[in-house]
């Protein structure tokens, strides 16, 4: 059992296994011509609600020394990693039976239930356990209204920042009359999506929830994504990239997330500097709060 952040929206019940901050390493693996780019890096992301149907997300990187014997390791671990996230027999088998056991879709309609009878009450909404998110949940309630707050040891001069992304997560759906915008406009009619039956409308042919995520990067990159929400995996595929006159050559990119053994596991390729779309970047998270 775990409890369901108070005023989580409805419609993020299918997301809300994200909830939290997440903190692990990865390993960075990208071939450009004959060339190979590889470094290990630590990573610390955080997905949280406002109150609003969509999760906040940032996330923070930085190098690892090259020299570092656990830089093999987390090489090594973080190969482990990718082959997970994109379904080897053991991983896939672990998924898919989580998933088929009712881990994620088959409870969401009671956790939808809950969340939208705690929102009207102020309470939180306790959740079977059945559902993907990990006792931890409850914790990182209390986060959901922070961004990734850097703690000090990350800001240490030891070590050297890497890239830093920030974005929004939602259901995709059309926005209507009740949900704010365009611009700082207020809805001028009930929100949508408020009850189980009405979440359970937007649920797709493969049983999954279509799913929209916006991320900008420092550096004149914006990328628009769609993809899936499918128990306690997500696969998104770029629709759109903006960049700006000075921003480097990026022009496609696929990201996978999976729920394994209560890590989160994520790959993410992309086509840039002219090449075709091809392994970039993989990492294993655990959840920090």
């Amino acid at each position: 059992m775990f409890d369901l952040p108070v005023g989580l929206p409805s419609e993020l019940v299918p997301l809300s296994w994200l909830i939290g901050v997440w903190e692990g390493s990865g390993v960075l693996e990208y071939k450009i011509g004959e060339e190979s780019v590889s470094r290990t890096f630590g990573h610390r992301i955080s997905f949280s609600h406002d109150g609003l149907p969509h999760l906040n997300y940032s996330s923070y990187t930085w190098l690892e020394p090259v020299s570092s014997q656990a830089d093999a390791a987390a090489r090594a671990a973080a190969s482990v990693t990718e082959a997970a996230v994109l379904g080897t027999d053991t991983a896939r088998s672990e998924t898919d039976a989580a998933a088929s056991a009712g881990t994620h879709a088959s409870s969401e309609p009671d956790a939808i239930s809950r969340a939208t009878d705690a929102s009207r009450e102020g309470t939180p909404a306790a959740a079977s356990s059945e559902t993907p998110a990990s006792s931890e949940a409850g914790a990182a309630a209390s986060a959901e209204t922070r961004a990734v707050n850097l703690p000090p040891e990350l800001m240490s001069d030891e070590r050297t920042p890497l890239v830093t992304e920030t974005g929004y997560w939602r259901l995709s759906r059309h926005q209507g009359d009740g949900d704010p915008g365009p611009g700082m406009l207020p809805g001028t009619g009930e929100r949508p999506f408020t009850s189980a039956a009405a979440v359970e409308t937007l649920r797709n042919r493969d049983g999954g929830f279509d799913i929209e995520v916006t991320l900008v990067h420092p550096g004149g990159v914006a990328e628009l994504y769609l993809g899936q929400v499918k128990g306690p995996r997500i696969d998104l595929a770029t629709d759109a990239v903006l960049r700006t006159a000075g921003a480097k050559p990026y022009a496609a990119a696929t990201r996978l997330y999976g729920l394994v053994d209560n890590h989160l596991l994520w790959a993410w390729d992309i086509a840039a500097l002219g090449q075709d779309l091809r392994t970039h970047a993989s990492g294993r998270l655990a959840r920090v709060q």
